[in-house]
């Protein structure tokens, strides 16, 4: 099964599963032969949204069309979509439609569709994405992580923060004095251990790579040997490290061999200043 239909195969399973009350994560990504955290994550960059944004405003979507193309109660809709109370989905509808269920029934105002998504290959030839294939021994990474719930996207809102953090306490100046290994730049670290895919968390590192010692306040992790895809990013930060992760999953992967090994996954950044046009960083993603 090809990267393409293994992640269209999750989502036709959504589909067919909408109505499920117990529809979960781990269900939708078995589908696809990933594990929950890759796809979550690669739909997270393909679609800027989360598994469970897209469950409700699919369901949101559906209950809207039968408001105004059936007789049904407003309250056996709602617990035809998963919601316990009429208030409860109520509140949910009115928040992607900005109506209330009674207003959609009689057609007062607009409503707001999301439709069944569609992976299709993008073929843009114009801009080539500079990358080299390297495998490299394991090395140690210092510095400091913080743990998210990557299911109900946790994650996206709390590591822009973390950034914030380690700029202003100034652990992100210690991390460039640390710097002494063979990878060069501050590195933002994704990990998801084996004891941990069972809650949905992940672990987010702000670190450096590192031979010695672990300095006091930081703790230390092993990023394994790996066979490294690496890909070159250009231009100002936050827009030009997402605008990649997005070519990375939607054109690179689809058209070669490989797939991530589900390994830590780095994103490496430079000491000049991330807010100019040729600023330069880098994606690191292990694969198999």
């Amino acid at each position: 099964m090809s990267w393409v239909d293994s992640i269209q195969k999750a989502i036709d399973y959504i589909e067919m599963h909408l109505l499920d009350s117990d529809l979960s994560v781990e269900q939708i990504a078995k589908a696809s032969h990933s594990s929950a955290f890759h796809f979550q994550r690669t739909f997270s960059i393909l679609t800027d949204s989360t598994i469970g944004d897209y469950i409700r405003r699919r369901r949101l979507t559906l209950a809207a069309q039968d408001l105004v193309n059936t007789n049904d109660k407003i309250i056996d809709i709602a617990y035809k979509y998963g919601y316990e109370t009429p208030e409860s989905f109520a509140k949910a509808f009115r928040k992607q439609h900005n109506l209330s269920p009674k207003e959609a029934r009689k057609n007062l105002g607009p409503l707001q569709s999301y439709n069944r998504l569609v992976i299709k290959i993008k073929l843009e030839g114009a801009i080539p994405m500079n990358y080299k294939i390297l495998e490299k021994e394991a090395f140690q990474i210092v510095g400091v992580k913080r743990t998210y719930n990557y299911k109900n996207g946790d994650n996206l809102r709390g590591i822009p923060q973390f950034w914030n953090d380690v700029h202003v306490d100034g652990t992100n100046d210690q991390l460039i004095d640390l710097n002494n290994g063979d990878v060069q730049g501050i590195l933002g670290v994704c990990v998801v251990n084996d004891n941990e895919k069972q809650t949905a968390q992940m672990d987010y590192w702000i670190a450096a790579a590192h031979k010695g010692n672990v300095p006091n306040g930081m703790n230390s992790y092993e990023i394994p040997a790996s066979k490294w895809v690496i890909f070159e990013v250009h231009g100002a930060m936050p827009n030009a490290m997402q605008d990649t992760w997005k070519k990375i999953y939607s054109e690179w992967f689809p058209s070669n061999p490989y797939k991530p090994a589900g390994t830590a996954e780095l994103e490496v950044y430079t000491n000049d200043n991330p807010s100019n046009a040729d600023y330069y960083s880098e994606i690191w993603i292990p694969i198999k």
